[in-house]
């Protein structure tokens, strides 16, 4: 669980914790705009919390093997079928497709159909795509309320999806190819930014979501 102290009247987060990358500018975010977090290495504290995040650091295939190791998999399949809130940030929004080219072993939690492709390989793109980039609005999405338009906000990544459903898309912006910045249904969330790095945007991002949970006293 989070060091810091339950408070009343907050959301609970959990925040899912596979053992890679540094978590806790998510976890200061989050505490930020009023939750209270709840670090989750294996499945033991889901049924407490109102929501999950998911951040993302490192390869897809690494993603998915702690995942399925730690007895997180199947849980977390079971959240998203029924709906729970959730918010998958960079490699935690890709693994919610079924397969990516970086991993081609590796399976996705498969909550949405499609794939993670890279970046083209051409002449002056540099891959990893890294820094600020445009937000451009392709459906309403009740996270990105009172967001400018457009809004620039933080990236760090070599891969994107594609899903099968276009209308899945929420966001997109562009590097040498345009691409699906943000997917949501109902209150499933996915973003390929980093909110957490995206400064005073990023935060209001993180308000919107916790803003509509459960309060935990």
């Amino acid at each position: 669980m989070s060091g810091s102290e339950r408070r009343g009247a907050q959301p609970r987060v959990a925040m899912i914790d596979y053992g890679s990358g540094n978590l806790r500018s998510v976890e200061k975010a989050l505490q930020h705009v009023g939750a209270d977090v709840v670090r989750c290495p294996d499945p033991a504290n889901l049924g407490e919390c109102s929501a999950i995040v998911l951040p993302g650091v490192g390869s897809f295939g690494d993603c998915s093997r702690s995942l399925q190791e730690r007895g997180l998999t199947a849980p977390l399949k079971q959240w998203l079928s029924a709906g729970r809130p959730y918010l998958g940030i960079c490699l935690g929004y890709q693994i919610l497709f079924e397969r990516s080219e970086e991993s081609p072993e590796a399976e996705g939690l498969g909550h949405w159909s499609g794939r993670v492709v890279r970046f083209p390989g051409r002449p002056g793109l540099k891959v990893p795509h890294m820094g600020w980039n445009d937000l451009k609005w392709e459906a309403p999405e009740p996270l990105f309320d009172g967001l400018p338009d457009p809004a620039h906000v933080f990236f760090v990544h070599s891969y994107y999806p594609v899903p099968d459903d276009a209308g899945l898309v929420t966001a997109t912006s562009t590097h040498g190819t345009g691409f699906a910045a943000a997917a949501g249904r109902g209150s499933v969330h996915g973003v390929q930014f980093h909110p957490e790095k995206s400064q005073a945007i990023g935060l209001r991002m993180m308000e919107n979501f916790v803003r509509g949970l459960p309060s935990e006293d």
